[in-house]
């Protein structure tokens, strides 16, 4: 009878063991519009060159710099205006070809505002300058279905200040990844 407890008890402790030993086959990852090799460690990602380590979110370092640089390049407004200048169209065109060679991405087109103004006109005038971005974006071959125009108006200011250095950092246009 004791041999049995002691079988029981050493099948109850080995089999639970074994379960959690086994592993997964390879997977493949789709990651920000690239797939690769689900191993956790190096591989190609999109260009296929071979160059710099996959990290956790299944981007090489460069193409985690090209992402960094997507949201955090932001299009700024001239006082009460939702056309766009010069560079904010030269910053729009380097959007443009990083969402067409990142096809699996949609994004949230952001419309902020600087806090002069009533919050009913703010959040108007976020709305066209949102609306004024994707309508860009769309006219450089981006479909618009993978963009989302929304107004903040003066809600979610850059630099809290009340300078005019601070409120031309809040008259901005901005992406967020969906």
């Amino acid at each position: 009878m004791r041999g049995k407890k002691w079988i029981i008890a050493a099948l109850i402790l080995i089999i639970p063991g074994l379960f959690m030993t086994t592993s997964c086959s390879k997977k493949m990852v789709k990651s920000d519009g690239m797939t690769m090799a689900g191993d956790g460690g190096q591989g190609t990602g999109a260009g296929g060159d071979g160059q710099g380590a996959i990290g956790e979110d299944g981007l090489t370092p460069e193409q985690r710099a090209a992402k960094e640089q997507f949201l955090n390049e932001h299009i700024y407004f001239a006082f009460d205006r939702s056309d766009l200048s010069a560079e904010a169209q030269a910053t729009l065109g380097r959007k443009a070809e990083y969402l067409q060679e990142n096809t699996g991405l949609n994004v949230t087109i952001e419309g902020h505002c600087d806090e002069r103004g009533t919050n009913e006109y703010n959040l108007a005038l976020g709305d066209r300058r949102a609306l004024s971005v994707k309508a860009y974006l769309e006219n450089l071959g981006v479909s618009g279905s993978r963009m989302s125009p929304v107004s903040y108006g003066e809600e979610r200011p850059l630099d809290p200040g009340h300078t005019e250095e601070a409120w031309s950092q809040n008259r901005r246009a901005q992406f967020i990844f969906e």
